[in-house]
């Protein structure tokens, strides 16, 4: 079994995590602005997202031989450990719900501030739960300074968030108080259409072509009503935020369960019973994570919500459009969080935490592959520019809080370790 055992190592695979994990939300939102079901992208990345736990189970859980206290993931499923295996189905669950409630929510409330305010819930919640779980390992004069940065960083992303909408309200604005009208049920048509450019301070009246418009002018916004799958014109933000609030309650707990899962703080298990290794609790939380998952978004096939329209297992088999992206972040999500979940066995889960900056790589992917906050004044721009400095910052002081976990050692007899080495 493959095991983290410095410092560096951690940190690396934090790392990796970050990318991987602010990666995967840009995917399943560029699907969903492109008008592709909220529902058959879900199921297509729960697959792959199990997947990859199972992959990451079967390899680093089973290099070398089992060590004392540490038996190799396939031996450990025969152990009597069901204690923590129900802590780690039970982070799975929150995660499942928490991933799928940012899908609707990135519609309502956009990537980037779905992210920021996610994560700060996270990390707040989350990872002071995951200090005292610890045993304090990691080291409190940084650590809660890094929490700070983060809810800094969400005031700031809070900021942008007004900002922005402000300027998109300007670009659909004529003269003032005339809004340009939108009709969806038969396509985007205007009666006065409007190109503006905040960063230029410009305003002016153009004809509306079906043609590909620039991003971030009032045509790319019609035109991205259009065609996405989840409207949101009328809807109320509050209705958003709303989501993203229960989404980030469901983060902050799924790291703490798993915590318990590896690490038993609360002696749920028999003495001569090991812990969990990371791998087997992963393989665990990602099961539950993948069964729930299936059950909601068939129901949601058939039962659908938020004004979607109604689909069917069929419907969703001979729907390919796309489908390799879906399938790509499933992946992403899978490594990401097993990545998370090694650096944290090895530095603490407090630090691991870090990984929730990853609206920086989720904005940059916004920015990219979004237009967000194209043709923004500059206020934007300034507090934009903030916000990511400041999540920055918060990165590395979490990471720098690290400390290195020593794992209880416990005394048990040769005839009971030949039950599990």
């Amino acid at each position: 079994m493959f095991v983290v055992e410095d410092k560096g190592g951690a940190i690396a695979l934090m790392f990796a995590a970050l990318f991987f994990l602010g990666t995967w939300p840009a995917l399943l939102a560029m699907l969903e602005r492109r008008g592709r079901l909220p529902q058959h992208t879900y199921l297509d990345y729960s697959i792959t997202n199990l997947f990859a736990a199972i992959i990451i189970a079967l390899t680093f859980g089973e290099i070398g031989s089992s060590k004392p206290g540490m038996p190799n993931f396939l031996t450990q499923l025969s152990q009597d450990n069901w204690p923590s295996v129900c802590f780690a189905m039970a982070g799975g669950m929150v995660l499942s719900l928490g991933n799928l409630s940012t899908q609707y929510a990135w519609a309502y409330v956009g990537l980037s501030v779905t992210e920021v305010v996610s994560a700060c819930i996270t990390v707040v919640i989350g990872t002071t739960m995951n200090y005292f779980l610890d045993d304090r390992i990691n080291r409190a004069e940084i650590l809660f300074p890094g929490v700070g940065c983060f809810v800094i960083a969400v005031c700031l992303g809070s900021a942008v968030h007004s900002s922005n909408f402000a300027d998109i309200k300007a670009k659909l604005s004529v003269k003032g108080n005339e809004l340009v009208s939108i009709k969806l049920n038969s396509g985007v048509t205007t009666s006065t259409d409007v190109t503006t450019d905040l960063e230029k301070g410009k305003y002016e009246a153009v004809p509306f072509t079906d043609k590909e418009v620039g991003a971030g002018t009032a045509e790319f916004f019609m035109a991205l009503e259009s065609r996405r799958s989840i409207k949101v014109v009328g809807t109320s933000t509050m209705f958003g935020m709303w989501i993203v609030f229960m989404s980030g309650i469901c983060f902050s707990l799924f790291s703490p369960a798993f915590n318990l899962a590896t690490n038993d703080q609360w002696h749920t298990l028999k003495p001569e019973v090991p812990h969990l290794v990371v791998y087997t609790a992963f393989f665990y939380f990602s099961i539950s994570c993948f069964v729930l998952a299936i059950i909601l978004n068939v129901t949601f096939l058939y039962h659908p919500i938020l004004g979607l329209p109604k689909s069917s297992l069929t419907a969703y088999v001979k729907d390919w459009k796309e489908r390799q992206w879906a399938l790509l972040a499933g992946f992403l999500c899978g490594f990401g969080n097993g990545f998370q979940f090694m650096g944290g066995q090895a530095a603490g889960y407090a630090a691991a935490d870090a990984v929730q900056a990853l609206p920086l790589v989720s904005t940059f992917w916004g920015i990219l592959l979004f237009g967000e906050f194209r043709r923004s004044s500059k206020m934007t721009y300034i507090l934009l520019v903030a916000m990511l400095f400041m999540f920055a910052a918060a990165v590395g002081v979490l990471m720098a809080s690290s400390g290195h976990r020593k794992r209880e050692s416990r005394e048990i007899s040769y005839s009971n370790k030949l039950n599990y080495l």
